[in-house]
């Protein structure tokens, strides 16, 4: 089960929404939210229905239904105010009394809500309380909120003269996170009518970007995570990553002090080994492998080849292999759902349901053959094909490595459109084909590759070895290339061949690589099933 679960039976599940994830994605080209992380995470939980929300600053306790008697009765116990949530925040400012009763009307002006002569009606009453508090001046509140309307606790602690700390919106003094958190929930039980009361721990002192990361990656499983991703964890243009026992850094300059001191504190609180950094070249093609390598900074070196562990499989990293480690942290649960068959709520892989004959699985520009080992371990014949025989060999040791034999499935040495079309002469024909393209790779046969210009043709190279039924995954992280493009190209090259679409679940970027304004979604995957 994931840490972030407190509560699960056949009708309810109640998580520990950690700040900074949205309850739900605020649209299909967003990060992803902590609704669909739990409805694409488990096919047990593809069935939940969001019953409340919390904003995406505040963390703590969220109920959600699994079955339409759970939806029907929760609804009905929110509409009839008949469920209990208790809040806890801080203030720098001091209320002027212990307790304060707020009921107002809400309107939204903007991206706030204030107190206006229509909107809804909303109703909170605030109590001071004993908590302990992560500096001087600081006060401690409870918020019962009667009604459970949009910012409502910030509006009415702001418009009191008490605004949330961090909460900048409202008035708040700056802080690391919005100090607002859903404690508390009493509710009764949709089948057996019994009282139940959930309560979630709350740490305003700790970083919110290890929490966010504790919450959903379970260590058991997975000891490679992205830790800062940019401005959207309070560091623009800087990028750190968990590679098992070491912290790889990623900017455009040099570690400043603050950003050293932060590696310092990182390495001390996970207990790693050692950290490096890379300066990141927008034109690492005209580098060479040794001047684009992450250099050492802090710790002990790493062994020229060590291993890490994702989705409880491990796959070998090196910091002396030029641009790239051997592995994209990004792709983490797209290679996941390819070793579980769950894609999305009603888009299960098809051949997870019939164990034989075994799946066909073609692994377009594989690299170090992440995915294909996924696609092994869920017991797929694959064939893996790259433009770099060294790739196709570090991918053998990563199938050999988690307990399988490269003998057993195919590694194709070659250019992806050439081979493409080799296989649809020979009637080749597979289950899955994998397209995750470099945004620029150079042949000898094709010339230039640029994902935005290319990869509607890509796509049609590939669909005369993709089986009726079968599924395309296609992916990429040109960051300039919107998403509406990037879904369009695609559509037209389907169209062009006279196939049809008969499911589609379009996957934001993990939350670990979390969207902001000022970060914005840089992966597009699409997952299509074809006819």
């Amino acid at each position: 089960m994931t840490p972030c679960i407190l509560f699960e039976d056949e009708h309810l599940l109640v998580a520990n929404k950690p700040a900074g994830l949205n309850t739900h994605g605020p649209g299909p080209f967003a990060g992803e939210g902590l609704y669909e992380w739990l409805r694409h995470r488990e096919p047990c939980w593809a069935k939940l229905a969001i019953i409340h929300r919390l904003d995406k600053e505040t963390s703590g306790v969220i109920v959600f239904g699994k079955t339409p008697i759970a939806n029907r009765s929760l609804t009905e116990q929110f509409t009839r105010q008949q469920i209990q949530k208790r809040y806890l925040l801080l203030t720098d400012r001091t209320p002027k009394r212990d307790t304060v009763t707020v009921s107002s009307k809400l309107v939204r002006t903007g991206n706030r809500y204030s107190t206006g002569a229509l909107g809804e009606l909303a109703e909170t009453r605030f109590h001071r309380t004993a908590l302990p508090c992560p500096g001087p001046n600081l006060v401690a509140l409870t918020a019962e909120p009667r009604t459970g309307r949009t910012h409502q606790i910030r509006v009415h602690a702001a418009e009191s003269g008490f605004p949330i700390l961090g909460d900048v919106l409202y008035g708040g003094s700056p802080f690391s996170r919005v100090c607002l958190h859903a404690a508390e929930i009493t509710l009764h039980h949709p089948l057996s009518n019994s009282q139940l009361t959930f309560r979630a721990p709350v740490d305003f002192q700790g970083d919110s970007r290890s929490a966010l990361r504790t919450a959903l990656i379970d260590p058991q499983q997975g000891n490679a995570y992205r830790l800062i991703h940019g401005a959207s964890d309070g560091w623009p243009g800087w990028f750190v990553d968990r590679l098992g026992d070491y912290l790889l850094s990623q900017s455009e300059h040099a570690l400043n002090d603050g950003q050293h001191a932060e590696l310092s504190r990182i390495l001390l609180h996970h207990s790693l080994a050692g950290a490096y950094h890379k300066v990141l070249n927008r034109q690492v093609r005209r580098t060479t492998p040794g001047e684009s390598a992450p250099r050492l900074v802090l710790g002990r070196a790493a062994p020229e080849r060590f291993v890490i562990l994702e989705n409880g499989l491990e796959f070998e990293l090196g910091f002396n292999e030029g641009y790239s480690v051997g592995l994209f942290l990004d792709q983490r649960d797209n290679r996941r759902r390819l070793l579980t068959g769950h894609i999305a709520a009603d888009f299960q892989l098809p051949w997870f349901q019939s164990p034989e004959p075994k799946a066909e699985i073609l692994n377009a520009f594989a690299y170090t053959c992440a995915f294909s080992v996924c696609a092994s371990k869920a017991g797929a014949r694959v064939t893996s094909l790259d433009l770099s025989k060294k790739y196709l060999g570090w991918g053998r040791l990563n199938f050999t490595l988690n307990g399988l034999d490269p003998a057993h499935h195919d590694f194709i040495f070659g250019d992806t459109l050439d081979w493409l079309r080799r296989l649809a002469k020979k009637q080749r024909s597979f289950d899955a084909v994998v397209l995750d393209p470099p945004t620029f790779s150079q042949s000898k046969e094709h010339g230039a590759f640029r994902v935005e210009k290319d990869f509607g043709c890509l796509v049609t190279a590939a669909l005369p070895v993709l089986k009726s039924g079968g599924i395309l995954l296609a992916s990429t992280n040109a960051a300039d290339w919107p998403p509406e493009d990037f879904l369009a190209a695609i559509h037209n090259a389907i169209n062009s061949v006279g196939r049809k679409i008969l499911r589609q679940h379009y996957a934001p970027q993990p939350p670990d690589f979390p969207v902001s304004r000022e970060e914005s979604a840089y992966l597009k995957t699409v997952w299509l099933q074809m006819a």
